[in-house]
């Protein structure tokens, strides 16, 4: 996708470097999983969970690829801390409003950075005592993960690069972007002090 072609984004072209996943390869995986999400789970009336912000959109977006029945609900976490991203703490600022006791659930997120802040929210569901409790990611960068998380589902690896776009935000800009792209050195500088 050339610049010109970025005008319809609010002339976001000359801050976004590259197009690293376009939004049909997005599209196509996330079929792939709702495929699958659909096949292990027939019959048995899953709990989705999302976790704000950034899942709205792969949540959406997977939904309407699962063909099953489907509850939802979300959970949102607070980072907070003077330190940098990496060594925040983390607290639950919204909770399920669905018992999960019993249930299959799929915690599904956009992306599994340090495995930190997933790691807590696994550790503080598990002690409802769900039947089973997977996770789906749409987005994996391993390099980063302090604390090892098992993925059941996997949408991209990534690799150390700061990206944006469906659902991911650098300074919570760009998540409405329908592709994944690296942002420009123009775009980092302009928006680091926001």
């Amino acid at each position: 996708m050339s610049s010109s072609n970025l005008q319809e984004f609010g002339g976001l072209g000359p801050e976004i470097k590259e197009v690293l996943i376009s939004t049909q390869a997005l599209q196509q995986r996330v079929t792939e999983l709702g495929r699958a999400i659909s096949q292990d789970y027939a019959g048995k009336n899953p709990l989705l969970v999302g976790v704000l912000k950034g899942v709205v959109i792969f949540m959406a977006d997977l939904l309407r690829a699962i063909t099953i029945p489907v509850e939802l609900d979300f959970l949102a976490l607070s980072k907070y801390s003077n330190q940098p991203s990496r060594a925040r703490s983390v607290r639950l600022e919204k909770d399920l409003s669905t018992s999960i006791t019993g249930r299959e659930v799929l915690f599904v997120v956009d992306m599994v950075d340090t495995g930190l802040s997933l790691n807590y929210l696994l550790k503080t569901v598990r002690t409802r005592q769900p039947a089973s409790l997977e996770v789906c990611a749409m987005f994996n960068k391993p390099s980063h993960r302090l604390i090892e998380l098992p993925l059941k589902y996997q949408g991209f690896e990534l690799d150390d690069r700061i990206v944006a776009g469906y659902g991911l935000a650098y300074q919570e800009k760009y998540r409405n972007l329908p592709f994944l792209a690296l942002l420009s050195a123009q775009a980092l500088h302009n928006h680091k002090a926001d």
